[in-house]
């Protein structure tokens, strides 16, 4: 019994590394409005995404836990899609 639960352990273990292998497209993410009278909450969200000062900007790649952080303080950032993946390293090394 305790073999076929190592078994299905693994098995959980390969289909979660499949997933992170999955390639994202790329966004660029620019702070516009300031930080100023925001909740804390929507302060840690910004500084998550690695953006500091207005008119800053990250590119990071299009998860769903990006995705989801962009939704809470969208207001205050102004996303745009990079489809040009020519400036992304290569993971063939």
């Amino acid at each position: 019994m305790a073999i076929k639960k190592i078994h299905e352990t693994h098995e959980k273990h390969e289909k979660h590394k499949k997933q992170q292998n999955k390639e994202y497209p790329l966004i660029k993410i620019k702070l516009k409005k300031s930080m100023i009278g925001r909740t804390q909450k929507q302060r840690a969200i910004i500084k998550g995404l690695g953006l500091r000062k207005i008119d800053s900007e990250v590119t990071r790649e299009e998860r769903p836990e990006i995705m989801g952080m962009i939704k809470k303080v969208g207001f205050m950032l102004q996303v745009s899609d990079m489809s040009d993946r020519s400036d992304r390293p290569d993971k063939s090394h």
